[in-house]
C-alpha cells in the first residue's frame, strides 16, 4: 500500500465518523453525553457493542495467538466461559443497576457499603480502563507507525496524539449518544473486513478445492481447541473457561465503559436482549478470528518464510503477523485497505467509549457532577473530558517503551490485578447479608492485588522466576484464572472484616 492511499482512507474514515457525530449531537446535554437520554434502541447498542468487546486486541493479537507457542484455538476455551459471564451480566447486575437507576455502577457501592468502597470501586475502574484503553490504542498506533509515520519521519508520540485527538472531535459532544451508532458502523466495517481477508486469504492458498477451508484449517497444526492434559499450563480448559467467565463479569459486567450503553437502553428487558444476543454473535466472530489467525500462519509458511521465521525466533512479535501478511506484496492493495479499516475500526470502537466512560466516572464519581449547577456541569465536563484524553496520551507512549508482551496476554493479566478486587466488591455485596466497616475496603482490596501480584510475580513462567525453574507453586503456570484468585482473596477479606448489618450500623452511629 502506498502512503496516500493509507493516508485516503484514514481522512475518508473519521469524516464519516465526524458527519456521524454532528447529526446524533445535536441539541446534545450531559444526559445526552452521559445516557443517550435511555432512547438507545437495544439491537442498535448490541450490534456495536460487538466491536467495543472485541476491539483492536482481537482483531491483531488473537490472529497472533494462534501461533504463539502451543496455544493454537485455545482461545476459545475463555470465549465459552465469557458467554456464561454474559448470561451473568445479564440476569444479576444489569437488574440491580436498572433498579438504582444509577449513572455510575460504582454508585451500588456508596449505597452498600459507604463512601469508601465507592471511590475504591470507581478508582479501580479507571485504572483498568486507562490501561486497557491505552493497550488498544498502542497497538493500533504501533501500526500506523510502521506503515505510515515511520517513512514520513513523524515521531511515535505524535502518531498518538493525533490518534487519540480524533477520538476527542467525534464524542465531545454527544458522548455515548453518538458513541451508539458509531460503534455500529465501526462493527460493521471490522466484522466485513474480517470476513472478506479469510475470504481472499484462503483464495490465495487455493483452498477453494480439495479439503477446503475447513479441511485444512482443521487438519493444520494450529486447530486444537480443548486442552484437558495438563492442569499446570496456563491453557488447561477449566483455567481458561472460569478465567474467561470472571473475565466478562469485570470486564463487562463492572465496567462503566460497556455498562454505560446498555444503560442506554430504554428499560431493563432490552438490555437483557442487548447482553444475550452480543453474547452468542461473540462466540461465532471470535472463532472467525481465530480461523484467520491459523490461515495467516499458513500463509505465511508458504508465502513469507522470513515473517514466520521472525515470529518464531521472535525477533517479531506475532501481533505483527496480520499487518506483515496484509501488507505485504503478494495479497495485493485490497486485503492492506481491508486490514486497514478493520484495525481502525476495532480500535476505536472500544477506545472512544473508554474517554467516554472515563469522563462519566470522573466526573460522576470524583466531582460530585450531579450536585453541580447545570452550566457548571456542562464546562466540568468538557474539562474532563480534554484532560481524560491527555492522561491517555500519557499511558500509551509510557507503555510503549516499557512492554514488549502479546497485546491480548498484557490485557487479561491487568485485567486480573484491576477487575477482581470490583468483582469481590460487588459479589460481596449482592450475596453476603453482612456489613463492612467502609473505611478498611480499600486496604482490603489493596492487599487483594498485591497478593495477588505477588503469586503471579513467583509462579511458574512468571517475571520473578528463571525461564523453565519452578516458581511458588511449582510447575503450576497462572494464566487467567489469575482474576479468580484476585477475586476470591478480595471477597475472603471482606467476609473475614464483616459482622452483621445492625451491629456495625450501631458502631457507624457511635464514632460518628
Amino acid at each position: 500500500m502506498t502512503p496516500g492511499l493509507i493516508i485516503t482512507v484514514l481522512i475518508g474514515y473519521f469524516l464519516v465518523l465526524i458527519a456521524i457525530s454532528f447529526l446524533t449531537s445535536k441539541k446534545a446535554d450531559n444526559d445526552s453525553f452521559f445516557k443517550g437520554n435511555r432512547e438507545s434502541p437495544w439491537y442498535v447498542v448490541s450490534f456495536g457493542m460487538i466491536g467495543a468487546s472485541l476491539s483492536g486486541v482481537t482483531f491483531i493479537s488473537i490472529p497472533g495467538w494462534v501461533g504463539n507457542g502451543a496455544n493454537q484455538f485455545s482461545y476459545m476455551q475463555a470465549v465459552l466461559g465469557y458467554l456464561v459471564g454474559y448470561f451473568i451480566v445479564a440476569y444479576v447486575l444489569l437488574p440491580l443497576f436498572y433498579r438504582m437507576n444509577v449513572t455510575s455502577i460504582y454508585e451500588y457501592l456508596k449505597d452498600r457499603f459507604g463512601f469508601w468502597s465507592y471511590k475504591t470501586g470507581a478508582l479501580f475502574f479507571m485504572i483498568s480502563r486507562i490501561i486497557g484503553a491505552s493497550v488498544r490504542l498502542l497497538l493500533v498506533a504501533n501500526v500506523l507507525q510502521s506503515i505510515l509515520f515511520d517513512e514520513w519521519g513523524i515521531p511515535f508520540e505524535v502518531t498518538v496524539v493525533i490518534s487519540i485527538l480524533l477520538i476527542w472531535i467525534y464524542t465531545s459532544r454527544g458522548g455515548i449518544k453518538t458513541i451508539v451508532w458509531t460503534d455500529t458502523l465501526q462493527t460493521s466495517v471490522m466484522l466485513a473486513s474480517v470476513i472478506m481477508t479469510v475470504w481472499f486469504v484462503s483464495d490465495a492458498l487455493d483452498l477453494s478445492s480439495g479439503k477446503g477451508l475447513v479441511g485444512a484449517v482443521s487438519d493444520s497444526k494450529y486447530s486444537q481447541i480443548f486442552f484437558f492434559d495438563d492442569f499446570m499450563s496456563k491453557n488447561h480448559f477449566l483455567k481458561h473457561f472460569f478465567g474467561g467467565m470472571f473475565i466478562t463479569i469485570g470486564m463487562t459486567g463492572l465496567d462503566q465503559d460497556m455498562m454505560q450503553k446498555n444503560l442506554s437502553c430504554k428499560n431493563v428487558k432490552e438490555a437483557k436482549k442487548n447482553m444475550i444476543s452480543m453474547a452468542f454473535v461473540l462466540v461465532a466472530v471470535n472463532l472467525v478470528f481465530l480461523v484467520l489467525g491459523a490461515l495467516l500462519y499458513m500463509y505465511a509458511e508458504t508465502k513469507l518464510p522470513e515473517v514466520a521465521s521472525a515470529i518464531a525466533a521472535k525477533d517479531m512479535g506475532a501481533d505483527l503477523l496480520f499487518s506483515s501478511v496484509a501488507l505485504s506484496d503478494g495479497v495485493g492493495p485490497v486485503i492492506g485497505v481491508l486490514f486497514l479499516l478493520g484495525l481502525i475500526a476495532a480500535a476505536y470502537s472500544s477506545a472512544d467509549s473508554a474517554l467516554t466512560s472515563l469522563t462519566t466516572s470522573f466526573s460522576i464519581d470524583f466531582l460530585g457532577l450531579k450536585e453541580k449547577q447545570k452550566a457548571e456541569q456542562e464546562r466540568t465536563r468538557r474539562t474532563v473530558h480534554v484532560a481524560m484524553s491527555v492522561v491517555l496520551i500519557l499511558v500509551v507512549i509510557l507503555l510503549e517503551r516499557t512492554t514488549d508482551s502479546s497485546a491480548i496476554g498484557l490485557l487479561m493479566t491487568f485485567a486480573g490485578f484491576t477487575y477482581g478486587p470490583l468483582i469481590g466488591m460487588f459479589f460481596f455485596g449482592i450475596i453476603m447479608k453482612r456489613a463492612v466497616k467502609d473505611k478498611i475496603v480499600p486496604l482490603i482490596c489493596i492487599i487483594s492485588m498485591v497478593g495477588t501480584f505477588f503469586l503471579w510475580y513467583f509462579s511458574f513462567g512468571g517475571p520473578g522466576v528463571e525461564e523453565g525453574q519452578p516458581g511458588i507453586f511449582g510447575m503450576y503456570a497462572i494464566g487467567f484464572e489469575l482474576i479468580i484468585m484476585n477475586s476470591i482473596i478480595t471477597f475472603i477479606g471482606l467476609a473475614v472484616a464483616s459482622t452483621k448489618l445492625s451491629a456495625l450500623n450501631e458502631l457507624d452511629q457511635a464514632t460518628e
